[in-house]
This record gives structure tokens, sequence and C-alpha cells, in this order.
């Protein structure tokens, strides 16, 4: 079995943050997003990935490199434009073969374990009736803003709706896709949809319509799409409630670490209190400051007489004299400081390369 990554996309969501990289290489708990999902596929014995990449393809490439520091062999593919998930399908042909393969958008995270997934599919497919396909599906709330399936008795797909006013089901499609070959025939027999793009719930309706077999598993665990600032500080702060406490870097004897927290090689902390769960990269400085639960600080960062909770600064970033930082996204290089006036708890989600000012 194979794997299909996607890491194309512009990332509008998260702009500024996505002018200057790749949304995929945001990081949450400390590691790029992308990471987790290559990760995953490997615990799922899944060493033969393809990558495919659209205009921040070089960042991509610069992080993965060729899979090995992954245990894994990682071919790029390019997508010129973005037209659509089964034109990924449709463009990774050659690298694919005949092979079954998992699809997974790679700004996706799941707590479940993807390898229980992928176990269920293969034996499946060793079965009397070995499925086509099969989707990831989660119960949802509000049904409306998601592609949702429509079950038949036996629990196969019968019926794909896009975003539906009248749901048929609470029942959403989350980004994780396992096919076989036949996948190949189905993106060459649709048509792109009214937004100009190749649907890969389309392919999935049209194996349903030539009586092809899909079958779904159904998500218990939480699902996340990081692709806007408030879920992404949300998988960062479900994350950080896994890290181990170690302490790799140097404390002061007048600091106190309190709950889960991680301290990278090299990083100082001095007259601080960390309360966990909290990641700090490795080179960090922290000083007479105070980072609250659910915040990751990234390599090279340095805080200095502010306190922060609930938030991500990426490397190399600086928050000098801030009386409160929370629920903010800070990118790489940035400079974060206050004047002298009245504190002021700031909210904030910094592209790469800035300097604030905050009164």
């Amino acid at each position: 079995m194979k794997a299909l990554i996607l890491a194309g996309g512009a990332g509008t969501r998260l702009r500024p943050i996505t002018h200057t990289r790749a949304k995929q290489l945001v990081p949450v708990a400390n590691k790029p997003i992308l990471f987790y999902g290559i990760e995953a596929m490997v615990s799922a014995g899944i060493t033969e990935i393809g990558v495919i990449v659209g205009d921040t393809r070089d960042e991509v490439m610069a992080a993965l490199g060729d899979g090995s520091a992954f245990g894994a062999a990682i071919t790029y593919l390019p997508q010129d434009q973005p037209l659509g998930l089964a034109h990924c399908v449709l463009i990774a042909r050659d690298f694919l073969g005949d092979d079954d393969f998992v699809m997974y958008l790679g700004d996706n995270l799941l707590e479940q374990d993807l390898a229980a997934f992928v176990d269920a599919f293969r034996t499946a497919r060793a079965g009397d009736q070995p499925p086509d396909a099969q989707i990831l599906l989660k119960q949802v709330p509000d049904p409306h803003r998601f592609g949702i399936a429509e079950l038949d008795a036996s629990g196969d797909v019968v019926r794909l709706v896009e975003k539906p006013a009248d749901p048929p089901s609470d029942l959403a499609l989350v980004g994780v896709y396992l096919f076989d070959a036949g996948i190949h025939e189905a993106v060459a027999s649709i048509e792109p949809s009214p937004r100009g793009e190749l649907e890969i719930t389309d392919a999935i309706q049209w194996l349903v319509d030539q009586g092809r077999r899909v079958r779904c598993e159904l998500l218990t665990g939480w699902w996340i799409d990081t692709g806007k600032l408030t879920p992404l500080l949300e998988a960062n702060r479900l994350l950080l409630e896994r890290i181990e406490p170690t302490i790799e870097g140097t404390v002061d004897e007048s600091s106190v670490i309190d709950g889960r927290v991680h301290i990278g090689a090299g990083a100082t902390i001095t007259g601080s209190t960390i309360r966990g769960p909290v990641s700090i990269g490795s080179g960090a400085v922290i000083e007479n400051a105070f980072i609250g639960p659910f915040s990751a600080i990234g390599a090279r960062c340095r805080v200095v007489s502010s306190e922060i909770e609930h938030s991500v600064l990426m490397d190399d970033s600086s928050v000098v004299d801030v009386p409160r930082l929370e629920d903010s996204l800070i990118g790489s290089h940035a400079e974060v400081m206050r004047s002298r006036r009245k504190p002021r708890a700031l909210r904030l989600m910094v592209g790469d390369h800035c300097q604030i000012d905050a009164e």
C-alpha cells in the first residue's frame, strides 16, 4: 500500500502566516502539521509516500527531504493549479500504479491511530466482498457545513452530498480516503464541478453509481482541519496534552515548572513560571515571564517580562514586555513588544518577520 498526502493549497484562511510559508508547515505543539501525517503513515506500515506540492513546493521539499528522516521514501508530485482532490489522484497515476493507497489531507489532524483504519481496509479487501474504497466519517452537530455521507442498512455508502441544506445524515467526510486501483477509472470519468475542480466526492459517487462497494469507518476521537486560527490553536491544545514532561535545558532555582512541560536542549528559563501543558523549543530564552497552559514556544524564541497563554510562537520570534498575550499565533522572526501604557490583553496572528509595538 502507498500513501498520497496533499500538501498544496494556498492557505488563505491563515494569512498573513501563509504569505511566507506552507500552511502544512505551521507548527502545533512545536512540530509542523505535515509531519504528523507522515509519521502516521509510517506507523501504519506505509513507507512509499507521494506528496502533492503546489506553490510552496520548495519549502515543503526542504522540510521533508527524501523522507529518510521519517523512515519513508517520498516522491514529490507537482500540482501547478489547485484543480481538486480527484485531480491529485489523476496526476499521481504513475506513482500509484495499481497499488491500494491512502489519500490524506496534509493539514488535517486525527486523534485516533491511522493504522487501525488502514488495517480495516486491508482486512475488508481480503474478504468475500472487497470494497473499492473506504471513507472515514465523523458525526458532527452542523452537517450542512460538510460533505455528508448517506449509508444503507449494512453501513455501506449509497450517496455523498456536499454541504446539503437538508442533510441526509450527520456523518461528515474526514480528509482520509482509502482506494484500490478502481479510483483511477472514476477520476478519469467525472467532469469538473461548477467551481472548476475535479471533486473526490464525485469520484466516490461514481464508484457507488457503478455498483462498486464503498465502505466506511466511524471516527470516534477528535478531528481538526487546521486551516483557521481557532482550530489550529485547539489542535495545539489537544496535542500538548499528550507531551511527556522532559527538561533538557536549564532552569534556575527561582523558576517554577508545574505540570506537563517539555523544555528543549539549550533553552534557558530564568525567574519564570511555566505552567503546563507547555512545549518550549531548543535554544529558547524565557526571562521573568509566565508561560501558561497550552502554549508552544518555538526554537530560539525570546520571551521577556511577558505573560503568554494558549498561543503558538514560531521559531526565532520574540515577545518583550507584553503584560498578556493569549489565543495568538506569532510567525517566525516576528517581534511583539509594548510601549509603557496601561496593560491590555492581546490576541494576534502575526506573520513572519513582523514587528508589533503594542500600546
